[in-house]
C-alpha cells in the first residue's frame, strides 16, 4: 500500500516536472532580469520617490547628449554596419558560390564574433595600430610616413568590421544557399542574362537576409562598449560609455536615463529580427541550391582574370583586418621595445602574481574567477536555456509573447544588466522587512547567466522543431508522462545542440566584460577581461600577454561550438 502511494506520487511529480521547471526558470529570469531592467527605468521616472520624466526630458532636449552621445552613437553604428556589409557580403559570395580547399573551415570562423572577447580584439587593435604597432613598424620599414589610428572613430569603426563582418556573411550565405537554383534557371531560358537573373531572381531573395544582418550589427554596435571604450576612450564615448562613466561618477539617474533611451531602441530593432527569423523558419530551406563554381578558373579570360584579381585584393583586406590585429596580439606578447623576441612580459605578469598589491590585478585570481564565474553560468544557463527552448517550440496561444520575454536580454546590453543588478540587489531589496543583497560572485553569474541563455535557446530550440513528432506520441502511448518523453526521447536528439549551448555559454562568461565591470568588487573579482583592460591602460605588453592567455581559454570553446554543431540555427 505504502510503495503503491509512493508510486503514485512519485508519477504525479514527474507530470508536474515540466511546469515546476518552467515556472522556476519564469521566476530565475524575473529575478535576474526583469527586476534589474525595470530598476533602471525606475531610476530613469523616479526622482525622491515622484514619478517624474524631468530626468529624460533633460536629456532628450539636451544638444550635449543628443548630438555628443546619442547621434555619434547611432553615428559610429551606421557607419560600422556599412563596414560590416562592405566586408561580410564578398564572403557570403565566395561561401555561397565556390567551391574551395578550407572553405569549411573559413565558414566555421564565423561563428567567433560569438565567442571572441571583444576587450582582447581591441587589445589586438592597439596592437596593430598604435603609434609603436605593427602597421606603423611596417610602414616605417619602407619609408612612409606613419599613422595615428587610436583614438579614432576609424578604428572603432574597423574593430566593429572585424567583429560583425562575420555575421553578416553568415546570415547572407544561408539565404544564398537557400536559392532555388530552378528559379534562376527558368529566368536564363525566359531570355534573361545572369546579370539579369542575379538582380531579378537572387538579390530579391537575398535582400531580407541583408537586411536582418544589417540589423543586429546596428544593435551589437549600438551597444558596443569595450571596443569603443579601449578604441576611442571619453573623448569618443557614445552611450555604453557615457553611462559607465556616470556610474562612476555615482550619478545614477542619468545613467538609467541614458540606460533607458538605449533600450528602448536595441528591443524595437530586436523586435524586427526577431520577427524576420520567424518568417524565415516558416519559410523553410530549398532542396536544390545554386551550384557551386571552382575558385580556380578552368580558362583564363578577363572575366575571369578580373574575378580572380577582385578575390586576391579581397582576400588582402580581410588578411589585414582579421589576421593582423590577432597576430600582432600574439607577436607584441613576446617581444620587447626594440622588436627583439623576450618573455618579459610574460615574466611581468608572473612577478605581479608573487609581489603585487591587493588592489592590483593579479594574473591567477583573474584566470580562477573567470573558470568560476563560467562554471557558475552553465549551471544556470544551460537549464534556463533549454527550457526555454521547449517553451518556445510547443503549440499553444501566446507562444509569441514568451519567446519575445524570453529573447529580451539578447537586446539588452550587458551595461544595463549590470546597472540594473547593482542598483536592484548588490545595493539590496525590503522583502517583508527583511534587506536581502546578492553581491559578489552571485551577482557576477546572475548577470552572465542572463546574457549567455538565449544563445544556449538559439541552438537547441531549431533542434527541437525538427523533431517528429511522432516519436513523442509513440512513447507517451508506451505510458511514459510528458516529462518523462522529454527526458528519454527527445533531449538525447538534441544532445549536440544542448553542448553547442553549453559552450557558448562559457565562452560568453569568459569574455563578458560588460556587466562584470560594473559589479566586480576590487581586484579579488576581476575576471580575464577586466584584467586586460586595467593592465592596457598602464602597459601595452602585459596586457597583450594576457590577452594570449584569454585567447587561449576562449579558442578551447570555440573548438566546441564547431564541433557540435555551431551554425546556430543557420545564424
Amino acid at each position: 500500500m505504502v510503495r503503491t502511494a509512493s508510486r503514485r506520487v512519485a508519477r504525479h511529480l514527474e507530470q508536474r516536472l515540466l511546469s515546476a521547471v518552467a515556472a522556476a526558470t519564469a521566476i530565475i529570469l524575473l529575478v535576474l532580469f526583469y527586476y534589474p531592467v525595470a530598476t533602471v527605468f525606475a531610476d530613469a521616472v523616479l526622482v525622491d520617490g515622484d514619478l517624474t520624466l524631468d530626468p529624460l526630458v533633460a536629456i532628450l532636449t539636451s544638444e550635449f547628449y543628443l548630438v555628443d552621445i546619442i547621434w555619434f552613437t547611432a553615428k559610429q553604428a551606421f557607419y560600422s554596419t556599412l563596414a560590416s556589409l562592405a566586408l561580410g557580403l564578398p564572403a557570403a559570395w565566395l561561401f555561397a558560390r565556390f567551391e574551395f580547399r578550407g572553405r569549411e573551415t573559413l565558414r566555421s570562423l564565423t561563428i567567433l564574433p560569438f565567442v571572441m572577447p571583444s576587450i582582447m580584439v581591441a587589445v589586438g587593435f592597439v596592437a596593430t595600430f598604435g603609434r609603436n604597432g605593427t602597421l606603423n613598424r611596417a610602414l616605417s620599414m619602407f619609408g612612409l610616413p606613419t599613422v595615428e589610428l587610436l583614438f579614432t572613430l576609424e578604428a572603432i569603426i574597423i574593430a566593429h568590421a572585424f567583429y560583425n563582418a562575420p555575421l553578416v556573411a553568415r546570415v547572407v550565405t544561408a539565404a544564398w544557399e537557400s536559392v532555388d537554383a530552378r528559379a534562376v534557371e527558368t529566368a536564363r531560358s525566359l531570355g534573361a542574362d545572369p546579370r539579369r537573373a542575379f538582380r531579378d531572381v537572387v538579390l530579391p531573395q537575398l535582400l531580407p537576409s541583408i537586411g536582418v544582418g544589417a540589423t543586429l550589427t546596428f544593435i551589437f554596435t549600438f551597444a558596443s562598449f569595450p571596443i569603443v571604450l579601449a578604441l576611442g576612450g571619453f573623448q569618443l564615448a557614445t552611450i555604453e560609455v557615457f553611462i559607465f562613466a556616470k556610474v562612476r561618477d555615482l550619478a545614477y539617474a542619468e545613467a538609467a536615463s541614458l540606460a533607458v533611451i538605449e533600450t528602448v531602441i536595441s528591443l524595437t530593432l530586436t523586435a524586427v529580427y526577431l520577427q524576420y527569423e520567424a518568417t524565415q523558419r516558416a519559410a523553410g530551406g530549398t532542396a536544390n541550391p545554386l551550384p557551386r563554381q571552382s575558385i580556380v578558373p578552368t580558362s583564363w579570360t578577363p572575366k575571369s582574370a578580373l574575378r580572380t584579381l577582385s578575390i586576391a585584393g579581397y582576400s588582402a583586406v580581410v588578411g589585414l583586418v582579421f589576421i593582423v590585429p590577432i597576430a600582432s596580439m600574439l607577436l607584441a606578447s613576446v617581444t620587447g621595445g626594440d622588436g627583439s623576441l623576450t618573455l618579459a612580459h610574460y615574466a611581468f605578469l608572473a612577478e605581479r602574481q608573487v609581489t603585487g598589491a591587493s588592489f592590483q590585478v593579479k594574473p591567477l585570481p583573474a584566470i580562477w574567477n573567470s573558470l568560476f564565474f563560467a562554471a557558475g553560468t552553465l549551471l544556470v544557463a544551460v537549464p534556463m536555456g533549454v527550457t526555454i527552448a521547449v517553451l518556445t517550440t510547443r503549440r499553444y496561444r501566446g507562444r509569441t509573447l514568451i519567446d519575445a520575454l524570453a529573447m529580451a536580454p539578447f537586446a539588452v546590453s550587458g551595461i544595463v544588466v549590470g546597472l540594473g543588478l547593482l542598483r536592484g540587489l548588490v545595493f539590496g531589496v525590503d522583502v517583508f522587512g527583511t534587506r536581502i543583497r546578492v553581491t559578489g560572485a552571485l551577482a557576477i553569474v546572475a548577470a552572465h547567466a542572463v546574457g549567455a541563455y538565449p544563445f544556449v535557446t538559439r541552438n537547441v530550440a531549431p533542434l527541437f522543431a525538427r523533431l517528429d513528432g511522432r516519436l513523442v506520441e509513440s512513447a507517451r502511448s508506451l505510458g511514459a508522462t510528458r516529462s518523462r518523453a522529454l527526458l528519454d526521447v527527445e533531449l538525447p536528439l538534441v544532445w549536440t545542440g544542448v553542448i553547442a549551448g553549453a559552450a557558448f555559454a562559457v565562452a560568453i562568461s569568459i569574455g563578458e566584460f560588460d556587466s562584470t565591470i560594473i559589479l566586480a568588487e576590487g581586484s579579488g573579482s576581476f575576471t580575464m577581461p577586466v584584467a586586460v583592460e586595467r593592465l592596457l591602460g598602464r602597459r601595452l605588453g602585459p596586457a597583450t600577454a594576457m590577452g594570449c592567455v584569454l585567447l587561449f581559454v576562449t579558442s578551447l570553446s570555440f573548438f566546441v561550438v564547431d564541433r557540435f554543431g555551431g551554425r546556430w540555427g543557420e545564424l
